[in-house]
């Protein structure tokens, strides 16, 4: 993965919970460990642009603070209403102790 960004340490964020880094590209993304395995979304509700990170992570799905929007970490997928576009989402790399971000996927379409 070109361009990653060291964002901190695989104890920095425990299974079953999430922290605000910046990705490689300077983005504000939300890094989530689901079960010990590291996904990055995009730290920002898609209905209105509140911040996950003061959300609840349930599992795989981050839930917005502020009206109950559910999102998939994995793939930035809607879960829930009321919002309508995904997420975007970030490449991952642990490289021993140390948790890499890279820029936006392509494929985002948020």
């Amino acid at each position: 993965m070109p361009n990653a960004r060291p964002v901190g340490k695989v104890t920095d964020v425990p299974a079953g919970t999430a922290r605000p880094v910046t990705s490689a590209d300077g983005d504000d993304v939300l890094l989530c460990n689901v079960a010990g395995r590291f996904y990055a979304i995009a730290n920002v509700c898609t209905h209105d642009g509140w911040p996950l990170d003061q959300g609840v992570l349930f599992g795989k799905e981050i839930e917005c603070p502020r009206h109950g929007a559910r999102f998939d970490v994995i793939s930035g997928a809607v879960l829930r209403l009321p919002a309508l576009l995904p997420l975007d989402t970030y490449p991952v790399r642990v490289d021993g102790a140390d948790v890499y971000v890279g820029e936006k996927n392509a494929t985002s379409e948020a």
